[in-house]
C-alpha cells in the first residue's frame, strides 16, 4: 500500500498549518521576484538573460515535479517533502547572495530543484489526510490561502526594491520554510511499506535534456541565434530525440517517472493539458506584467506590485467558490467558468495599450485569478477523486507537472518574442539616438538614475519598443486562453 497518513497518529491541525507556510512560500515565490525584476536589472543589468530567471527556476521544478511525485508514492511523503524544502533553502540563501545576472540564474536552478517537492506533496499530503468530502473544501481552502498569502508577495517585492534590497526578496523565505520543514518532520506520521525500489533515473535525465533542449530554443531563438542556424536546429533534433526515447523508456521502466496508462483518462488528459496553457498564461503575466507597468506605464514597483496582486484576489474568491460549486454542479461545469475567465482577462490585457492605466492591467489581473481559482481547484479535486491511493502522489504531481511545464514553456517562448520584437523594434527606430539597439537598452528604462539621463525622444522610442514587444506576449496569452478553454469542453461531462 505504499505510505499513508494516519489519523490517529497525525496532529492534521498542525501538519495543515505546515503546509500553509510551505504553500505561503510558494505563492510568494511566484510573485515577489516578478515585482523585483526591474530592481534586480537595474543593479545587475543582462535583460537579455530576464526570460532565464524564471526559466531556470521552472525548468527543474518542472523536472523534478514527476520525480518526487514518484519518490513520494514509494518512500512516504514525509522524507521527501522534507529534502526538497531544504534543497529550496539552499537556493534561495545563494540567491540573496547573487553579485551578477549568472549567478542568481543558477542559483534559482537550485532553488528550482527544491521547489518541484513543495507544492504537489504538500497537496498529496492533504489527499492522504482528508476523506474524498472534505478534500474538495480543504483543497478550496488551500488554493485561497496560496492566493491571499501571494497578495502580499508583489507589495513586499515593491518595498524591498525601493527601501531595502532586492536580495530580500529571496531571504524571506528561510523562516517559512524552516517552521514548515519543522511541522511536518515532527507532527506527520506515516506508516511506509518496506519493499525493494526502482528509481527511473534514465527517465529523469531524458526528461531534463528534453525539457533543456525546447527552453534554449524558445529563449534563444530568433535572438541570440537565428531561427534556422545550426545550435537551433540541432537543439530540435535532440528535443525530439529525446522526447521520443522518453516515452519508450517509460512504457518498458518498471517504475516509470510518468505512468503514461494514467494518461488514458480522459479527466487526466484534458485537465492537464489545459493546466499546461493555464500555466504559460499565468507565468508570462506574473513574469511581464510588472515590466510594462514600470517600462511602459512608468510606474513605481509598488504600483507595479499592486497591479499583479489582484490575481491573488480573484483567485482564493474563485478557489473557495470552486469548492463548494463543483459538488452540485459537477467538474467540468466548474471549470468552464475558469476557461471563460481566462479568455476575459487575456483580452484585457490586448487592450492596453488602448487604454494604458494601472487599474486596467489589474482589472485583467483579477480575471485572470478567477480563471486560474475555478480552473486549478477543480482540476486537482477531480483527478484525485478518478484515482487510487497508490498512484494520487503521482496522478497529482502531473498535474502540477503539466502547469509548471506550461509555465516554463511559456515564459520561454513569450520570453523570446519578446527579445526579437523588441530588438527588430529598436534596429528600424532608434536610428540617430543615442542608446545602443540592442536589448540592453531596456536596461536604460528599468534604472531610474540612467532614465533620468535620457532625452525624452530616447525614452518615448523605448517606452514604444517595449510596448509593441509586450504586446506580442499578450496576443500570444490570449492564444493560451483560447487553448485552454478548448481542452476543458473536452473534459467528460460527470454527473456531481
Amino acid at each position: 500500500m505504499g505510505s499513508i497518513a494516519s489519523p490517529k497518529t497525525t496532529k492534521r491541525p498542525i501538519v495543515l498549518a505546515a503546509i500553509i507556510l510551505a504553500m505561503f512560500m510558494a505563492a510568494v515565490e511566484a510573485t515577489i521576484v516578478a515585482t523585483a525584476m526591474p530592481g534586480i536589472v537595474a543593479d545587475l543589468g543582462g535583460f537579455s538573460l530576464f526570460s532565464w530567471v524564471f526559466s531556470s527556476y521552472l525548468l527543474m521544478q518542472v523536472v523534478m515535479i514527476p520525480i518526487y511525485g514518484k519518490l513520494s508514492d514509494l518512500y512516504g511523503r514525509k522524507i521527501i517533502f522534507s529534502i526538497g524544502i531544504t534543497i529550496f533553502l539552499i537556493g534561495s540563501i545563494l540567491c540573496g547572495f547573487s553579485i551578477s545576472m549568472e549567478m542568481l540564474i543558477v542559483s534559482r536552478f537550485i532553488q528550482g530543484m527544491g521547489a518541484g517537492a513543495v507544492q504537489p506533496i504538500a497537496t498529496t499530503i492533504v489527499g492522504d489526510m482528508y476523506t474524498k468530502e472534505e478534500r474538495a473544501n480543504i483543497q478550496g481552502y488551500l488554493a485561497s490561502v496560496w492566493g491571499i498569502s501571494s497578495v502580499i508577495g508583489p507589495l513586499l517585492g515593491g518595498l524591498f526594491v525601493e527601501y531595502i534590497h532586492w536580495s530580500w526578496v529571496f531571504w524571506l523565505n528561510v523562516p517559512f520554510g524552516v517552521i514548515a520543514l519543522l511541522g511536518v518532520m515532527l507532527f506527520l506520521h506515516e506508516q511506509v511499506e518496506k519493499k525493494k525500489r526502482q528509481i527511473d533515473y534514465f527517465g529523469s535525465v531524458l526528461l531534463l535534456i528534453s525539457v533543456t533542449s525546447l527552453m534554449f530554443v524558445l529563449v534563444q531563438g530568433g535572438v541570440t541565434w537565428p531561427w534556422r542556424s545550426g545550435p537551433i536546429l540541432s537543439l530540435v533534433v535532440v528535443f525530439v530525440l529525446s522526447l521520443y526515447y522518453f516515452i519508450r523508456q517509460e512504457k518498458k521502466a518498471k517504475e516509470p517517472i510518468i505512468t503514461l496508462s494514467l494518461w488514458s483518462r480522459r479527466v487526466i488528459l484534458f485537465a492537464n493539458t489545459a493546466s499546461f496553457t493555464a500555466g504559460g498564461i499565468i507565468l508570462a503575466i506574473s513574469s511581464f506584467l510588472p515590466t510594462y507597468v514600470q517600462g511602459v506605464m512608468g510606474q513605481s514597483a509598488m504600483i507595479a506590485g499592486f497591479t499583479l496582486t489582484v490575481v491573488s484576489i480573484g483567485w482564493p474568491i474563485a478557489s473557495t467558490i470552486a469548492g463548494k460549486l463543483m459538488l452540485k454542479i459537477g467538474f467540468r461545469q466548474t471549470a468552464m467558468l475558469g476557461g471563460v475567465a481566462l479568455l476575459l482577462g487575456a483580452t484585457i490585457f490586448v487592450t492596453l495599450p488602448m487604454i494604458s492605466h494601472p487599474i486596467w492591467a489589474g482589472v485583467g489581473s483579477f480575471f485572470i485569478g478567477v480563471g486560474m481559482g475555478f480552473a486549478t481547484t477543480t482540476f486537482i479535486v477531480s483527478i484525485q477523486s478518478s484515482v487510487d491511493w497508490e498512484v494520487r502522489g503521482e496522478a497529482t504531481s502531473s498535474n502540477m507537472f503539466m502547469r509548471l511545464l506550461g509555465g516554463a514553456v511559456g515564459v520561454a517562448l513569450l520570453g523570446g518574442l519578446l527579445n526579437s520584437r523588441l530588438s527588430s523594434y529598436l534596429q528600424v527606430n532608434g536610428e540617430g539616438l543615442s542608446i545602443p539597439l540592442d536589448l540592453d537598452a531596456a536596461n536604460l528604462l528599468l534604472d531610474a538614475s540612467l532614465r533620468s539621463q535620457l532625452q525624452e525622444k530616447e525614452i518615448l522610442v523605448l517606452q514604444d519598443g517595449l510596448a509593441y514587444a509586450l504586446t506580442s506576449v499578450y496576443w500570444g496569452v490570449l492564444v493560451l486562453a483560447f487553448l485552454s478553454f478548448l481542452s476543458i469542453v473536452m473534459l467528460p461531462k460527470d454527473k456531481r
